[in-house]
């Protein structure tokens, strides 16, 4: 245990410590080559910092957090864009903060349609895609955020609860069929990745008194594609590829094909990139050489996205699925295809079997603590009486 603190503080003591010096290179270079060449160093060093911490579950959460997302937002600070780049200068607590978590300040009034999906769509010159996105937001408004960007906490009550089911359900799994049991996996690390993100949202939004965007938008009532990468699945991630990787590659082919065609290479390419991260992440997680089964689910589902794009400028909104039918199909599709492609590299990575471990060792905590509070609730009453 010593040993797994030890290496934590290590490796974030020192990631807080190179922002800190990326603050001070914002302050004292413009966007350009120079302040690319200084903070490049820095990227690289994020990297590499994960495989430093001992316990696999800590070792995924830092790489995401310092190997995706701050990666990603430094690049864009040396140019002088993203969360990190504002007037007046981030101070260096609020730099630090939006740097390496997956937080965003919430923007009053929020938009009907999410900027990612309006250059997924092209609305410059296909006001009939505008519509039906439009349309379809209004035919399926999305569940109602509790005031701060956060969901309601019966919300996450519930998330919770299913895990704790989950985990009741994992001590008996002898009894169910393991394609159940894998099916449980995908939920819950949906379920455990929007608690743990919400948490850090609250913590952030506690600590910097700034209102923040949801992580997650309820994934499961998603009636697309579209919808569940754009505005519902882990809402980060989406906002900080769009102009790190969808909208560069967008513009460069816009050179030379149409620009309502642009968008479909520019899917593909966000795809690639995301599931090129997650290869990263889980080879700092289980320290094996990557398969490419995630990459290939990441890839399925731009190219599945892509055809959805087209076959809407095609049809112009005039023919669609009801939600009631969509969002069953397009959550159906996603979780086979996380089955097929995605949790094997989570087996691999024994990802599963830690999360089932603490699960497991949280119910039995949960109920040592039940009996010995009843223990003490009798042992009072007896003397009592």
């Amino acid at each position: 245990m010593g040993g797994e603190v030890g290496s934590f503080l290590l490796v974030w003591v020192s990631a807080v410590a190179l922002l800190c010096y990326c603050h001070k290179i914002g302050q004292l270079t413009h966007g350009g080559t120079t302040r690319l060449l200084a903070i490049l160093p820095v990227v690289c060093i994020f990297l590499v910092m994960p495989l430093g911490i001992l316990s696999l579950s800590v070792r995924g959460l830092t790489s995401f957090f310092l190997c995706w997302l701050a990666t990603f937002k430094l690049l864009l600070f040396v140019f002088d864009q993203g969360p990190l780049s504002s007037n007046p200068p981030l101070s260096l607590p609020r730099f630090v903060a939006f740097a390496c978590f997956p937080i965003k300040i919430q923007q009053d009034p929020a938009p009907t349609v999410s900027p990612h999906d309006q250059e997924l769509v092209h609305v410059d010159d296909n006001q009939d895609v505008e519509k039906l996105v439009n349309a379809e937001d209004r035919d399926t408004p999305s569940q109602k955020i509790a005031p701060k960007g956060l969901k309601s906490h019966l919300n996450y009550a519930l998330k919770f609860l299913l895990l704790v089911i989950f985990g009741c359900i994992y001590t008996k799994e002898d009894y169910f069929h393991p394609k159940f049991i894998l099916f449980l996996y995908v939920i819950h690390i949906y379920i455990a990745l929007e608690l743990i993100l919400a948490m850090f949202g609250a913590l952030a939004r506690a600590c910097l008194g700034v209102e923040l965007e949801p992580q997650f938008e309820e994934p499961y009532l998603a009636s697309s594609l579209q919808d569940f990468w754009g505005k519902r699945w882990n809402l980060m991630v989406t906002k900080i590829l769009h102009p790190t990787v969808y909208s560069p590659i967008r513009s460069t082919f816009s050179r030379w094909i149409a620009k309502k065609w642009a968008s479909l290479p520019a899917v593909m390419g966000t795809f690639l990139v995301s599931g090129l991260m997650h290869e990263l992440i889980f080879l700092h997680i289980g320290r094996q050489k990557p398969k490419w089964e995630v990459t290939c689910f990441f890839l399925l589902h731009g190219f599945c996205l892509a055809i959805e794009i087209g076959i809407k400028r095609e049809i112009k909104g005039t023919w669609g699925l009801p939600r009631v039918v969509a969002a069953p199909l397009v959550v159906g599709f996603v979780v086979v295809t996380a089955m097929w492609l995605f949790m094997p590299t989570v087996v691999r990575c024994k990802i599963d079997a830690e999360a089932r471990m603490e699960t497991i060792a949280f119910i039995n905590f949960v109920k040592g603590v039940y009996i010995y509070l009843k223990d003490v609730f009798i042992n009072h009453n007896d003397h009592k009486f």
